[in-house]
């Protein structure tokens, strides 16, 4: 069985896509099975900060009566709203003091659902001196598709842990896995 550890290179960061309470059971825009990411992304945080990788972690933050709303004419119940319970980490997540957060969907002219959309990430990945960055957590078929998407585009390579991403729909997911391969990213199992 490969640890997580050993997948790890010189020039890698580890990328969570927004774990937040919101998106997982229970919450405003839940995911099915959407706190099942926690532990397998919670041993791979471990694993990062045991080799010193660089660790972001993304959340949608947005204002009140945010654009992507459904009241506003957007595609969203409200969620993910400023300071609120729903727009926290999922509390089982451990997340490292250390852990840069990158705060996207603050605009109010639009949404981000990449963590590179307008937020600075590419330029601190690299200043870091990252080349691959690997990808986990929610929603596999929204802002984590939009997330490898960009990567690409911004010429990182793109390991997505599969096992630590839940789509919002089974056929949404089929389709974002055939995006983010056909745009060169590695999609990988690790049991």
């Amino acid at each position: 069985m490969t640890q997580e550890s050993e997948l790890f290179r010189s020039g890698d960061a580890l990328l969570v896509v927004d774990v937040q309470n919101d998106f997982c059971p229970g919450g405003a825009l839940p995911i099915e099975d959407g706190d099942a990411v926690v532990p397998i992304l919670n041993r791979w945080i471990t694993a990062a900060v045991k080799a010193d990788i660089p660790l972001y972690i993304s959340r949608d933050w947005h204002p009140a009566n945010h654009i992507s709303f459904e009241e506003q004419g957007g595609d969203w119940p409200p969620h993910c709203i400023q300071d609120s319970n729903g727009a926290r980490f999922h509390p089982d997540l451990r997340v490292p003091d250390h852990a840069i957060t990158v705060t996207k969907g603050v605009r109010f002219d639009k949404d981000q659902y990449s963590a590179f959309d307008q937020t600075g990430l590419a330029e601190q990945l690299r200043k870091d001196a990252v080349t691959r960055v690997i990808v986990g957590g929610l929603a596999e078929d929204v802002c984590v598709r939009a997330t490898v998407l960009d990567a690409r585009k911004a010429q990182f390579e793109v390991l997505l842990l599969s096992d630590a991403t839940r789509p919002v729909s089974a056929e949404g997911g089929e389709k974002a896995r055939k995006e983010m391969r056909e745009a060169g990213a590695r999609l990988e199992r690790i049991e």
